[in-house]
């Protein structure tokens, strides 16, 4: 966990723009991205969620590195390298999350313009405005299936002649989202309208698939996200939350800690409200995306029926 101030919401990355240029400028001079000697379709993830559908789908005829993919560092600190440069220009498909959570993304890829990478922003692929308040779209696993499937359709157009294959493998990707849809209904079922509190709105999504009363107000968890001290008032509320017992589970953000979140989180504890971690980055190894959120939920199942915290997948 890193203990670190953010700036407002976006990325504060750190790019080397002159390395980057000459990346850039080193890989045109190449020509157009194409599939490596193995005939596999170069392909990137922003964050590792991302690049594991994309595997999923993509298979043995699928090249895929991830950017972001590191569950015990600061998202939002991340530095630029010439090696990320360098996968980004000769990538064929890139998979990022947009609303300006992995800005950096149209950065690079700008540095490096080529006609034969197809870029999928999920943002626009589940239709979100710019002013979305929440950018942590992977939590939301509807959001992840549409995804699939734009994933599939534009491997599908870079690689015809493996149409069938990636269709096979993206109607397998797709029972399991279907099992995870009845995961979610399930616990639904049992624990509707059970309070919880968060540090930050990184699960909200999957918070209110699940059925869960978020009782944290949005500016508490905006504030922190981006940074922003809460107001005296709203982290008296917090506190309140756990030392009256109003909610049953405390639920933060594993990745990126401050001195009001852990104390926050050190007061749940004491006050014998289970806490339970979130991430922004998917745990490695050992996880799938929806091995993942199944983690997330079974967490939140012991912390409702055995009052157990779970402070790391």
């Amino acid at each position: 966990m890193i203990e670190r101030r953010r700036s407002p919401r976006r990325w504060r990355c750190a790019v080397l723009v002159s390395a980057v240029a000459v990346t850039a400028l080193t890989l045109s001079a190449c020509g157009t991205a194409s599939p490596n000697a193995a005939g596999r379709v170069q392909a990137v993830g922003a964050e590792n969620q991302y690049a594991n559908v994309i595997s999923q789908i993509g298979g043995k005829y699928v090249q895929v590195s991830a950017i972001m993919s590191n569950p015990s560092t600061d998202p939002h600190s991340f530095e630029v390298s010439t090696s990320v440069a360098r996968s980004i220009a000769s990538a064929q498909l890139v998979v990022q999350n947009g609303l300006g959570y992995d800005e950096f993304m149209n950065q690079l890829e700008s540095a490096s313009p080529t006609t034969s990478r197809d870029v999928i922003d999920v943002q626009s692929v589940v239709g979100l405005a710019n002013d979305t308040k929440n950018p942590h779209l992977w939590y939301d696993p509807s959001a992840m299936d549409k995804t699939a499937v734009k994933i599939e359709k534009d491997l599908s157009k870079i690689a015809p002649s493996h149409e069938r294959y990636f269709a096979t493998r993206l109607n397998a990707f797709r029972i399991s989202m279907l099992h995870l849809a009845n995961v979610v209904a399930d616990f639904r079922h049992q624990f509707a309208g059970a309070k919880v509190a968060t540090t930050e709105p990184v699960a909200d999504y999957l918070l209110r698939d699940l059925g869960l009363d978020n009782v944290t107000p949005f500016r508490f968890q905006a504030d922190v996200m981006n940074g922003v001290d809460p107001s005296p008032e709203d982290i008296a509320l917090q506190q309140s939350f756990s030392t009256s017992h109003v909610v049953k589970v405390f639920c933060y953000n594993a990745q990126v800690s401050s001195t009001v979140t852990e104390s926050l989180r050190s007061l749940a504890e004491k006050s014998g409200v289970p806490v339970v971690a979130f991430y922004e980055t998917m745990p490695t190894p050992g996880y799938d995306y929806q091995s993942w959120m199944r983690a997330e939920i079974a967490a939140l199942t012991k912390a409702l029926t055995t009052n157990t915290s779970t402070k790391e997948l």
